[in-house]
């Protein structure tokens, strides 16, 4: 039986690498993965995987590289993209020029050679940030990840014609390997999330990874151009609700009987 090809854009750190783990059990696939990061030790004992380094900013290297991989591992059955800016220069070109000018190259480049016994699937990882201010965050972030989940429906209609399903993923707060010594040293913040999440708790690396595995499988064939939030139910909340809630003036009550 011929192997499945996926293609991992960002998947050295974080839910990227969770999912390359995930799929890297799996003996009916090829993992290619790309990031700005080298393999290490144990990334380059990983059965069927294979990495490239890359610096998303360097628009003219990606047609190269997508030539490369594909050559070497053969049509694609699935792209997941991960990848955000993580640099020091400018905040802004870096958001836009990692996650939406590298997004549209790669799915240009490599929307051609998507195996048609394969699921063609293509799924984009944005944030409830597409939609709410997050305040921690840059007004480039913003940008970007709303940009995302327009260039998902776009992608959507332009690649139906190929059988190709493009969705994206919009996690809500997901506790990393990157983080966890943070909300160990900062229980209070795992409480907090307990408080204000309906499901009462943060979410794993391991549930957003298992979202993007089953909108690349058959059991999503059907869907396409939607963003999933997964956020255990924190954004469904009225606002002003939530924040009531968080103070004194919870106690009062502000409705008739």
């Amino acid at each position: 039986m011929q192997k499945k090809h996926s293609l991992i854009i960002g998947g050295t750190r974080g839910i990227g690498r969770a999912l390359v783990d995930m799929w890297s059990e799996h003996g009916d696939r090829f993992v290619s993965v790309v990031g700005r990061h080298s393999a290490n030790a144990i990334d380059r004992r990983l059965l069927r995987v294979d990495h490239w380094r890359t610096d998303l900013t360097e628009g003219r290297s990606l047609g190269p590289l997508m030539a490369d991989i594909i050559r070497r591992r053969g049509a694609l059955s699935s792209l997941v993209f991960f990848q955000r800016y993580r640099g020091i220069k400018d905040d802004w070109m870096g958001e836009l020029q990692v996650s939406l000018t590298a997004t549209r190259e790669i799915l240009e480049r490599t929307g051609d050679y998507f195996d048609p016994a394969g699921e063609r699937a293509i799924v984009v990882i944005s944030s409830i940030a597409n939609h709410f201010i997050a305040r921690e965050q840059s007004v480039g972030y913003h940008v970007a990840k709303a940009g995302l989940t327009q260039m998902v429906r776009y992608y959507a209609v332009k690649f139906g014609a190929k059988k190709i399903r493009v969705n994206s993923v919009s996690p809500g707060p997901v506790v990393k390997a990157e983080s966890e010594k943070f909300y160990q040293r900062h229980p209070g913040f795992t409480a907090f999330y307990k408080t204000i999440i309906p499901l009462g708790r943060i979410g794993t690396m391991k549930e957003i990874a298992s979202t993007v595995d089953f909108l690349c499988s058959p059991k999503a064939s059907f869907i396409t151009g939607q963003d999933l939030v997964v956020d255990g139910g924190v954004s469904i909340q009225a606002h002003e609700s939530l924040a009531r809630s968080l103070t004194p003036l919870g106690r009062i009550k502000v409705t008739r009987s």
